[in-house]
């Protein structure tokens, strides 16, 4: 039994937590001061540390989706994804955690809930790119994310970071020893792309549609299917026509009308011709 974390705790003899930065479905976020780096002098000795959630770190392959989370984000280097530093345990409490960058500024769902109308054209078009170029490197490295969303999104003074790749997935590598993903479903509905939640395989259409899902929230101010799956989506109105002829494709309820991939949709909002469908 994992014994429950409180502010003040040491773990690993090294890291003091702070405070709680934020619950995700798998995990749980702190931020924590590096206390071997303070002795050693260093300015900036805060890190976010990420354990699992209590009903997580009970679960047979918990540890082991931590640990995958880490291994598949560690070797993302770009503006645009957070960065990871190191997998650590603490025997004393058996208790597994890795160390990241500590962010800053606000998740895009915070935002959102400011903007409730949406964001203009010429707001929205720079944080929709470079959202996008997160995810289009993190797919060309073989890294598929899983559960794009607002609130894995942090919006700040310089610029977007994607983060939390705990259901994400390699296509080059086959997984780690011992686990077993079909016992784990903690998809977000809201951004999931049908199939996922009709049991299919994470794939990068799937990531396709989760980022779409949230660049129409971005433009719109609410998820593009909140009512209906078969309701006809309106193209915002900040909109040009041929960035909602890329985004509408991105949008297909129907993985086999979802012709579209991420660098694909980038270059298409970026004002580049995308030929993708009549």
């Amino acid at each position: 039994m994992t014994m429950p974390l409180c502010t003040g705790d040491l773990l690993a003899g090294r890291y003091r937590l702070e405070r709680v930065l934020g619950i995700g479905g798998m995990g749980v976020v702190y931020r924590a001061r590096d206390l071997l780096h303070e002795q050693f002098g260093e300015p900036c000795s805060s890190v976010a540390l990420k354990v699992l959630s209590e009903c997580f770190s009970e679960c047979p392959d918990g540890h082991v989706m931590l640990y995958s989370e880490f291994s598949l984000t560690r070797g993302l280097w770009h503006p645009g994804v957070v960065r990871l530093f190191g997998f650590d345990v603490d025997t004393s409490r058996q208790l597994v955690f890795f160390t990241m960058e500590l962010m800053h500024g606000m998740t895009l769902d915070r935002l959102m809930l400011e903007r409730p109308h949406g964001l203009g054209w010429h707001e929205w078009q720079p944080m929709a790119l470079q959202l996008l170029d997160a995810l289009a490197y993190a797919h060309g490295r073989g890294v598929l994310h899983g559960d794009v969303k607002p609130g894995n999104v942090m919006v700040g003074e310089t610029g977007i970071r994607l983060f939390d790749f705990g259901l994400g997935q390699s296509q080059a590598v086959t997984g780690l020893p011992g686990l077993d993903r079909h016992r784990i479903s903690a998809w977000t509905p809201a951004y999931a792309a049908p199939e996922l939640l009709d049991g299919a395989q994470l794939s990068a259409s799937a990531d396709v549609y989760g980022v779409a899902c949230v660049l129409y929230e971005m433009a719109q101010g609410r998820r593009p299917h909140e009512r209906k799956l078969t309701q006809a989506l309106d193209r915002p109105r900040q909109l040009p026509r041929h960035c909602w002829a890329a985004l509408r494709a991105a949008l297909a309820t129907d993985p086999e009308q979802r012709t579209i991939t991420v660098a694909e949709l980038r270059e298409a909002l970026a004002g580049r011709s995308w030929y993708g469908f009549a």
